[in-house]
Order: C-alpha cells, then sequence, then structure tokens
C-alpha cells in the first residue's frame, strides 16, 4: 500500500467497545469522485506532508473508502429541541478511523454524506455539495478566531443529484471528512440510559477518561473531575461561540461533543450585527437555539447528561458541578472579548466596564459584528494613544445623533485603558484574535453562486485563503 493514508497506525479506540456502541457498515458507491477539497493545513497534525499525498490518495481513501479498520457508524440518542429522540444514529456518516496525532492526541476521522446505514430511518445518507462547502468555511472561520472546532479534512464531490426542500433541488452531492478529536456525544451515553445498561455507561465513560481525559485516570474522584471538567469545556467552548458572534443553530444533545469540541455546522450563521435574539435556523420558530440562548442551551445539555451520568456519579456532586458553568463561562467570554480588544490585564471591573460598553455600541449602531473587530485591527494607529477622536474616526457620519454618543463614550473608555498597553502589542493582539474576512451568509452566498451557475471553485478558495489568512 503506498497511499499513505492507509499507512498510518489506526489504533481501534472506539472498536474496542464492541457491537453494543456501533454497526459495521459499507459506504455507498459513487458514480464521479472529484476532489473539492484538500486541507493540507492538517496533514502535519498526523505526521505527513502535503507533498507525500496525492489527490488520488485522498479520493481513494475518503471517495472510494478503502480502510483498513471496519467502517462503524455510531450509535447515540438526543434531545432534539428539548424532546428526546430515541431514533437517531450516524445515519449519513461513520467513523472510518482512529490516528494518533503528533501531538499525542487521539483523532478521529468522521464522514459525512457516505451512504446509508441502520440509523439512516427514510432519509438517503447523502451530503448536498452546498452543505460540504458551508462545513468547510464554517471551521476554518471559527478555527481563525480561536475557537476550540472540528475541521474538514477532505471533501470529494460525488455526480449525484438530491432532492431536498431546504434547496433548489436536484442539487449537487459530496462526502466529506471532519477530522476532531472525537465523535462521541453527549447522546451517547443518553442512548446508554434509554436502553437501561449502567453498565455499558461505565464503560463508555472509562474509555473517555482513559482517551481525551487521561491526566484524571488515576485519580480516585475521576469522576466528578471529568464532568467538572466537561462543564469548563462545554462553557469555553460557548464563551467563544459567543465572542466570535457564531450561531451554531441546532444545539441538540447529539450535536455535543463529550470532549468540549465544536462540530456538526448545518443552518449556522455568523451575526451580521448584534442581536441577541437571532437565530441561524428557519425552522427555530421559537428561537431556542438563539445566538443570545447559546449559553442557556449548553447548561441545559449538560443537565440532561447528568441522567446517565448518574449511573456512576453522585447527583448532587453533578449539580454542585454545573453551579460552575456561570463563572466559567463568564472568565472566559471576557477574556476572549477582552483579546479581540486587543488588550491583556485589565482587572474584573475593567473589563466588564469595557464589554458592557462595547456591547452597547454594537447594538445601538447595529455595526457589523465582525466587521467592527476588523476595523479596529486594520485602523489602529499610534495616534490613538494620543487622541480619542481619532479612535475609528470619521465613523460619525454613518450614524445618528443618538448613537453617536455611546460612540463617544466607548471610545473614551477604550482609549482610557489603551494608555496602560504599549502601540505594537496591541497591534499585535488586533491582528493575531481578528480575521481579515466576516463569514456573513452573502459571502457564502457569492461563492456558492459561482460554484453551481460557473463551476468556479476559484472564489471558494479565495475566501477561505482570505478567511485563513
Amino acid at each position: 500500500m503506498t497511499n499513505p493514508f492507509l499507512q498510518l497506525q489506526y489504533e481501534p479506540a472506539f472498536e474496542s467497545l464492541g457491537p453494543d456502541f456501533y454497526s459495521v457498515v459499507q459506504a455507498a458507491a459513487f458514480p464521479k469522485h472529484i476532489l473539492r477539497w484538500r486541507n493540507d493545513a492538517l496533514l502535519p497534525q498526523i505526521g505527513l506532508s502535503p507533498a507525500q499525498v496525492k489527490d488520488e490518495d485522498f479520493i481513494e481513501a475518503f471517495g472510494h473508502f478503502r480502510s483498513v479498520r471496519p467502517l462503524l457508524a455510531m450509535a447515540y440518542h438526543g434531545y432534539q429541541f428539548g424532546v428526546y429522540n430515541p431514533e437517531l444514529g450516524d445515519g449519513r456518516g461513520f467513523l472510518y478511523g482512529q490516528v494518533r496525532g503528533v501531538d499525542g492526541n487521539l483523532y478521529d476521522f468522521g464522514t459525512k454524506g457516505s451512504g446509508r446505514t441502520p440509523y439512516s430511518r427514510t432519509a438517503d445518507g447523502r451530503l448536498t455539495l452546498k452543505g460540504g462547502v458551508r462545513e468547510i468555511l464554517a471551521a476554518e472561520a471559527l478555527h481563525r478566531l480561536g475557537v476550540k472546532t472540528s475541521r474538514c479534512l477532505s471533501m470529494i464531490e460525488t455526480g449525484e443529484q438530491l432532492l431536498r426542500y431546504d434547496e433548489p433541488s436536484p442539487t449537487r452531492s459530496c462526502v466529506m471528512v471532519r477530522f476532531s478529536l472525537s465523535h462521541i456525544r453527549f447522546g451517547t451515553f443518553e442512548r446508554l440510559h434509554y436502553l437501561q445498561r449502567p453498565d455499558l455507561i461505565a464503560k463508555l465513560l472509562d474509555h473517555v477518561i482513559h482517551y481525551y481525559y487521561s491526566h484524571l485516570e488515576k485519580e480516585a474522584d475521576k469522576y466528578i473531575l471529568f464532568y467538572t471538567e466537561l462543564v469548563e469545556r462545554t462553557a469555553t467552548l460557548c464563551a467563544q461561540w459567543m465572542a466570535a458572534g457564531f450561531c451554531h443553530a441546532v444545539l441538540n444533545t447529539d450535536n455535543m461533543s463529550i470532549t468540549g469540541e465544536s462540530f456538526d455546522y448545518g443552518p449556522y450563521a455568523f451575526l451580521p450585527t448584534y442581536e441577541p435574539r437571532f437565530t441561524a435556523a428557519y425552522f427555530d420558530y421559537t428561537g431556542r437555539y438563539a445566538y443570545g440562548n447559546q449559553p442557556n442551551a449548553c447548561y441545559w445539555n449538560l443537565e440532561r447528561l447528568q441522567e446517565p451520568l448518574a449511573a456512576v456519579l453522585d447527583p448532587s456532586a453533578m449539580t454542585a458541578a454545573l453551579d460552575k458553568f456561570k463563572d466559567f463561562y463568564i472568565s472566559a467570554y471576557e477574556r476572549r472579548m477582552e483579546a479581540r480588544l486587543g488588550l491583556t490585564g485589565l482587572d474584573n471591573s475593567e473589563l466588564e466596564n469595557l464589554i458592557i460598553a462595547t456591547i452597547q455600541l454594537l447594538y445601538g449602531t447595529q455595526w457589523g459584528y465582525n466587521e467592527f473587530f476588523i476595523d479596529l485591527k486594520r485602523q489602529v494607529q499610534p495616534q490613538w494613544w494620543q487622541e480619542p477622536n481619532s479612535i475609528l474616526a470619521g465613523k460619525e457620519a454613518e450614524l445618528s445623533d443618538v448613537v453617536v454618543a455611546l460612540l463617544h463614550r466607548w471610545r473614551e473608555i477604550y482609549h482610557t485603558y489603551l494608555q496602560k498597553r504599549d502601540y505594537q502589542e496591541v497591534a499585535d493582539r488586533l491582528q493575531r484574535w481578528n480575521p481579515n474576512k466576516a463569514l456573513v451568509r452573502p459571502e457564502i452566498e457569492r461563492v456558492w453562486a459561482a460554484i453551481t451557475e460557473e463551476d468556479n471553485w476559484q472564489p471558494f478558495y479565495a475566501l477561505v485563503e482570505e478567511i485563513r489568512s
């Protein structure tokens, strides 16, 4: 075997749990295989250099799905919009394999759009090409903003025509491979609780701690330490979304990773302007997963996870751990916003004061959310340290008299905190924590129009590079 992907040392980690946790499946056979995306930036993480991996290697491994381990469709349940659904599981994907990265972490290759499985129900097991394009863009944009996220390793167009109610149909098809720490979900535990298998809950929990929380494995109270750390990881992830202006849109428990990693990007959206009630999914009629409700949704999902974990953990100890969610979240959110504003070292009261003024400014002016931070990055100059009115100068002309006062107040506060910081330090942090491009819906639709109308992929590749830069 000369294909580098087939020479990797795959570990049967999830496979070793046994068939109570998955079904062995076969991938669909597709009429075409056109490699549209290969994420060369990820290859060094698994010990490969881009030069040694050919396009044909991606197609053989992740289009025809030649593999060295069984393909496993993972079984799970979940609460979807607050209602328990026992008819879930990997309906259009499977775990292709697990490999150890050069950093020592175990990583999953998980497919999306690779065909029907025992959990597909009436669905066709496919992924639309637009869905694949959107997931690549979401993952790369979030990664650039410092969010702990899965990423897309490859996307192959497969030559089928799909019928979808939420896209003009027929529409093109693809299969993609997601690269992440784990595809074990809150819903993986919830299924075992539904099946009344506390023995399997304990087995899965030991597995998760061994592979993903190994620093806790020898602790006498490792189980509650695990749950406490998961609360912190989840709160931190949610804070990262909120600071990034990202609305996941479908925070069901089957979309919550047990490692505290963001994944599975369907109807997501980045905020066009600051609005807590903004919803990204047209079917979220009540606003359950609106942008401003995401902390509550994550808290609720962690609370539901206590039901299966009660087979192993003391409920009162879990309640005490979950009580820390708010503090974890606030701390992570404030420090991430501080970084996006180019600052560091503010005390809690200073930071709270600045963030309140910033949110009031963004809400009152309806400044493009990420455009505001991009403007800071691009326009920062030494003069800001001398004259407050030079900060984002010229913006007044775009604002009404009512909201100009918000800008003036924010400038005074920001100017005060700039005095304690070196210009180059601030400029470097603004560069590090803010992108060159805001991934709002018109940008996605622009590159998709080029693909669907002209089969022109260059605007898509250019947008990815602009997001990453």
